[in-house]
């Protein structure tokens, strides 16, 4: 089809072509991208025809896919499974846990809910090496040298289980403002405003009635989910009450709601084409971004 009877096409090949003039592709988190947004709701399982054609929409050739499937077999993520001379791969149960965690970050509807409270982590000398590490990707910020303090939010990432950690909960005494000020936020704000810039195009398209079907779709799904969630998986997922003036994750989110909810029905569509098994919960895919359940329910 000739990109300029459709602006939406138009908008994909630039972004196409955003992302191959960036530093050097891993087409292996592309791929990860593919089975989290995609595969997961379906079981785990896709075909190696049909990671390869998502692949090659997006301009990855298909000895490159086939290069990052052996890695991510090779670190443990995916095992491969043979019908005939057909390849398969599933998610293991290692990554499908990665998944899960991911998932509720990446497709929240909003900032989280906060009471007011306050998690405190003292990382205790008998703790393990890289716990400084995992408490501030799990959103902590550091206010001592062995202390880190973050909001206590409903979902927040469980780090009850790790060993060497003191935890205590409780109310603070000082402003939000002020504590709010403990996360470096500018480098992300700045990433939240690039993916404004970079899909805003997209999303006047898509507004303007030039829908999308086919691998069309789910290719505009898998790079937008792709950009959205190297953005989303950094951030620490502050209440509104912590985040400055002006703000532009929630533009952002906005954004990427308004893109992924028409994208929905053409792009299940076009798995159910390719062989995937059906979706196994459609209300629980229907929370992503708050997309309305009939959404979720005529896509499966």
């Amino acid at each position: 089809m000739d990109t300029r009877s459709n602006p939406a096409l138009e908008a994909l090949d630039k972004l196409v072509a955003r992302l191959h003039a960036q530093s050097r592709i891993r087409v292996w988190s592309l791929v990860v991208t593919f089975f989290g947004d995609a595969v997961v709701p379906r079981g785990g399982r896709a075909g190696l025809a049909a990671i390869q054609a998502v692949m090659e929409r997006l301009g990855v050739e298909k000895g490159a896919v086939r290069t990052a499937m052996s890695r991510l077999a090779a670190d443990g993520w995916v095992t491969r499974e043979r019908d005939g001379r057909l390849s398969f791969y599933r998610l293991n149960a290692e990554g499908r846990h990665a998944f899960d965690e991911a998932t509720r970050r990446i497709y929240a509807p909003g900032p989280p809910v906060w009471p007011g409270q306050w998690t405190t982590a003292i990382v205790l000398p008998d703790a393990p090496g890289g716990a400084s590490d995992i408490l501030t990707a799990a959103g902590f910020a550091r206010i001592g040298a062995q202390s880190f303090l973050r909001p206590a939010t409903a979902g927040a990432s469980d780090v009850t289980d790790m060993e060497g950690i003191l935890l205590v909960t409780g109310k603070g005494n000082q402003p939000p403002g002020v504590l709010g000020r403990l996360w470096e936020l500018d480098q992300l704000s700045a990433q939240y405003t690039r993916f404004v810039s970079a899909w805003s195009a997209m999303s006047g398209a898509i507004d303007g009635r030039g829908g999308l079907a086919g691998i069309d779709a789910i290719a505009v799904r898998t790079l937008l989910i792709h950009d959205w969630r190297r953005i989303v998986l950094r951030d620490p997922g502050l209440p509104a009450e912590l985040l400055p003036a002006g703000w532009p994750g929630g533009e952002a989110r906005a954004l990427a709601r308004r893109i992924y909810a028409p994208l929905v029905a053409p792009s299940e569509a076009w798995l159910d084409e390719a062989g995937l098994p059906a979706q196994r919960d459609a209300l629980a895919f229907a929370q992503r971004f708050g997309i309305q359940p009939e959404i979720a329910l005529e896509a499966g």
